[in-house]
Order: structure tokens, then C-alpha cells, then sequence
């Protein structure tokens, strides 16, 4: 692509050399700065209508929730103020409200800024003014006095126009890719919720199991209940500072992935082996199980289940699985904090093949995996490069590397 005649230094870092007759100013002194109100989930349940609610989140949009009122209309960009997201900026248009910890930014003088331009600006540079301390802030005062670039209006149009079609083609190129990843995991999951309760083999004459989760089963497996093939452990220990302390916190959801291996507590924690299974009997439905490869401490909320008599790779796809997770579920005693009892665990029924059939079923889940795994991560890999490179292009572009004046039908 064209690159423009001549370059200025900007003396921004994250800016760079800028085209010779493009401004170089700060927020302040061309956007009002305003800022959102308290709105409680209370008022979003009591007043819900149209009008979107804004919040400090980044997914969905940002949208916390949709009440009958508004606070702003017209064209704006907000930014997080407070949090983990402080500086993200998005651009709204229409009638909407957001809450405390968003900023708004509107033009003082019509015509002479695209918002949409300054949108695209400014998630470049933000991130890099907000200050880290116990809770990450970028407040109004240091929103204002961070430096922004204009071209002329004509070409802040034509840089929009040019982003949002090539960002519009890179993101869908992205949610394609997502929803592969979605599929496969999904495909993995019913693979594996078919073949520790049916089998291996699609011709083999099958019974009633008599749990309703179970369904039909091979005619020569068993069932039995999870006490008769593992047990409760319940040893306790305090652990060192160098110990594994895992707590459901740590735990991802629905795929036995153990996320952080040095849980923040330092209290009392049952003690496993390598082997063991750790279930989270909160929120059952959370789907919080994973298969340990190491020994350390459960704290909080994670029993511990020793198998024997059966493969502990096999219970743990079993206890995984959407339909003892469910049948689980279904026991929850009480409302805020709902938990199953270790009792109503290791008394739920669980299907029983001959040891050698679960090794083969393992071999295939295993096999599975790896090769599902093997897909998605390339499909990551592929959505980290486009993100770079729509990054990358934004940058070029909204700094004025590149000349897009021509490249616009």
C-alpha cells in the first residue's frame, strides 16, 4: 500500500512518525468527558426495557443488561475506567446508559472528529496510561491528558471505511474458526459421553442399565454404585507453601483442566495421591473434575476420590460426563451455595465394563483427543494471527504508515 509524502515524529512512543500535516493534541481538548452512574443488578431486574446497560466487562459487547430508561444518547465512545479492563474503549451510538466504571467521550465541535476513528485509536494506546495499582484505574483526568492524532476529517472518514470492511472480514474469518473449535470439543464431549456408556462396539446385544443417565448398556457390563469402585478420602494436612493446593478456583470448567496449581488458600486441605480424582461438590453443575498427575492438597470445595478395581481414566470421563454431572445435580441442597453431599456421590450408580474393555475405551478417548487437540490448536494459532495482523493493520493505518485515500471505494 501508498505511504504518504512526508513524516513528522509525533515523540509518542506508541505512535510513532505521523504524516507531515496530521495534528498532533490531547483528549482534553477536544472531547467532553463525562462519566456513568451506579446501576445494581437490582434496578437492570426491576426496570428491564431497551436501553442497553454498559459496564466495565468486554464480552457481549460490554452489555451488563437492557433497562426502560437512558442516560446518554447520540454518538460517544466509552471506556472502562476501574478493573482488569480499565482502558478498553468501544464505540456507541443511540440511546444507552452505562455504569460507574465507564467513561463517555462525545466531540466538542461537530464534524471535526469520527468517533470511530478514535475508537480505533485509542485501543491501540490506552492500555498504556492506566495505572496499575491495587485496582487498575484510567480516570477522566488521565483519559483527557492522553495525546490523540488527527488527519483531516475526509481522511479520518476514509481510514473508518476502510477498517470497517477489513476488520469485518478478519472477524468473521475468526468466528468461523471459533464456532470449528466449539464443534470439535463438542464432538469430543458426545464421543466420549457414547462410548463410556455404550461401548465400543455398535453391533453388541445391550440391557436396560436402570438409571434413567445411563440408558441401555452392554448386555456383559455391570453397574455399581461409585463407593463399590473408589474411595472417600478424607485425610487432612496442612500444607506447605511449596505444595500443589488446588481449589475449584483453579479448575476450568467441563474439561478437567487444572488452570493454576498453587490455590491462594492456606488452611486445612485433604490430601491426594497422584491418580486421584478431585470433584467439586459446589455447583456440581460447574462441571469441576479433574484427574490428578501429581500429589498435593484439595481445598475447599473438591473431594477426593481414590479409584480401584477400575481405570481411573474411565471413572474420570464417567464422573465428567453430562450425565453423572447432572444426576449429581439433581441432589443440590440449598439455594446462594448449592452442594451435593460426598453420600449422594458415592452412591450414584456408574456404568462397569470388564477392566480390559475400559483400557480400550481409555485408548480411544486418549486417541481421540490428542488428535481433536492437535486441530484445535492450530485453529488458535490461526486466530492469534489474525489478531495480530488486524492489530497490526489498525496500527498501520489509524497512524498513518499506510495511505488508505485511494483504497476506498
Amino acid at each position: 500500500m501508498n505511504k504518504y509524502n512526508s513524516y513528522k515524529p509525533s515523540g509518542i512512543d506508541w505512535i510513532g512518525d505521523i504524516p507531515e500535516h496530521w495534528i498532533l493534541s490531547r483528549i482534553g481538548r477536544h472531547y467532553f468527558l463525562e462519566r456513568g452512574r451506579v446501576i445494581s443488578k437490582e434496578e437492570i431486574i426491576d426496570n428491564q426495557g431497551e436501553y442497553p446497560v454498559y459496564s466495565s466487562q468486554t464480552e457481549n459487547n460490554g452489555v451488563l443488561g437492557s433497562i426502560n430508561t437512558f442516560d446518554f444518547e447520540g454518538e460517544y465512545v466509552t471506556w472502562t475506567t476501574d478493573g482488569a479492563n480499565a482502558g478498553t474503549c468501544f464505540h456507541r451510538t443511540g440511546k444507552f446508559n452505562t455504569t460507574n466504571v465507564c467513561g463517555l467521550l462525545s466531540n466538542k465541535e461537530n464534524g471535526y472528529s469520527n468517533l470511530k476513528y478514535l475508537n480505533y485509536l485509542l485501543n491501540l494506546g490506552t492500555k498504556g496510561y492506566v495505572r496499575l495499582d491495587i485496582n487498575p484505574k484510567l480516570m477522566n483526568n488521565m483519559m483527557g491528558d492522553i495525546p490523540v492524532i488527527f488527519p483531516s476529517i475526509f481522511e479520518q472518514n476514509q481510514i473508518v471505511i476502510f477498517l470497517d470492511e477489513k476488520t469485518e472480514i478478519i472477524d468473521k474469518l475468526i468466528s468461523t474458526k471459533e464456532k470449528k473449535i466449539e464443534l470439535l470439543k463438542e464432538q469430543r464431549t458426545s464421543l466420549i459421553n457414547q462410548v463410556i456408556t455404550k461401548g465400543l462396539d455398535p453391533n453388541v446385544k445391550m440391557k436396560d442399565s436402570g438409571i434413567e443417565w445411563i440408558g441401555e448398556i452392554p448386555e456383559h457390563w455391570e453397574t455399581r454404585k461409585l463407593k463399590s469402585v473408589s474411595d472417600y478420602i478424607t485425610e487432612k494436612g496442612i500444607p506447605s507453601s511449596s505444595d500443589v493446593r488446588i481449589s475449584p478456583e483453579n479448575v476450568e470448567q467441563g474439561t478437567g483442566v487444572c488452570l493454576n496449581l498453587y490455590s491462594e488458600y492456606d488452611n486445612e486441605g485433604f490430601k491426594f495421591q497422584r491418580g486421584d480424582i478431585l470433584f467439586n461438590k459446589l455447583r456440581v453443575y460447574l462441571s469441576k473434575v479433574i484427574l490428578t498427575s501429581y500429589e498435593g492438597y484439595s481445598m475447599g470445595e473438591m473431594i477426593v476420590v481414590r479409584p480401584r478395581k477400575i481405570n481411573n481414566q474411565f471413572l474420570f470421563h464417567i464422573m465428567l460426563s453430562y450425565g453423572f454431572i447432572n444426576s449429581c445435580n439433581s441432589f443440590n441442597i440449598g439455594v446462594k451455595l448449592p452442594r451435593v453431599s460426598p453420600e449422594v456421590i458415592f452412591n450414584s450408580v456408574v456404568p462397569i465394563p470388564p477392566i480390559k474393555e475400559q483400557n480400550r475405551i481409555v485408548e480411544i478417548i486418549n486417541e481421540n483427543f490428542q488428535e481433536t487437540s492437535n486441530i484445535i490448536s492450530l485453529e488458535k494459532r490461526k486466530i492469534d494471527l489474525l489478531k495480530e495482523y488486524r492489530q497490526s493493520l489498525i496500527s498501520e493505518v489509524v497512524t498513518g504508515k499506510i495511505d488508505v485515500r485511494n483504497n476506498v471505494n
